[in-house]
């Protein structure tokens, strides 16, 4: 299976089916323990790049709360409509609604299916990383009252300010 690689738009426009590309590989600048499983695929309408893809991989994050580190699951699905800038008076440009968010891409630029994919999956990341339900929390510090006694070195800091 070949890697995914930016294509040019021009080429793109020539494709009346599109261009679908089956993913099974590592993402440029996700760390997932698992390769990225899924598809792209990306329909040129003349001034709208049509994009749709899903994916799939295994990430490992490190809990908020326990600061202990747990395997997540990260899946997307999307479907994204592009701005192409209008290339020339032949051209009907399309009109977004004021409050669609939307991207515009250079007629003679490309479009990289791996970056676009990089983006959805990295929507999906959670705010808050919670290792599940019953998640222990913070270790308490352990000892006497004096706050002698064996104290987890995360807690030796607040010590100090004593």
């Amino acid at each position: 299976m070949t890697r995914l690689q930016p294509l040019p738009l021009q080429e793109l426009r020539l494709l009346s089916e599109g261009r679908t590309w089956p993913v099974d590989q590592s993402i440029a600048g996700l760390a997932s323990l698992t390769p990225v499983r899924g598809r792209v695929r990306a329909l040129h309408h003349g001034t709208v790049l049509e994009v749709e893809g899903s994916a799939e991989t295994i990430i490992t994050l490190c809990c908020d709360r326990c600061l202990q580190t747990y395997n997540h699951a990260l899946s997307a699905k999307a479907r994204e409509l592009l701005e192409i800038a209008v290339a020339g008076p032949e051209e009907e440009e399309v009109v977004f609604a004021a409050e669609d968010p939307v991207e515009r891409l250079d007629p003679g630029g490309s479009f990289d299916p791996e970056r676009w994919l990089f983006e959805q999956l990295s929507l999906q990341l959670p705010l808050v990383n919670r290792c599940g339900a019953d998640c222990p929390g913070p270790p308490l510090p352990t000892g006497d009252a004096s706050g002698e006694g064996d104290v987890d070195p995360r807690w030796a800091a607040l010590r100090s300010l004593r």
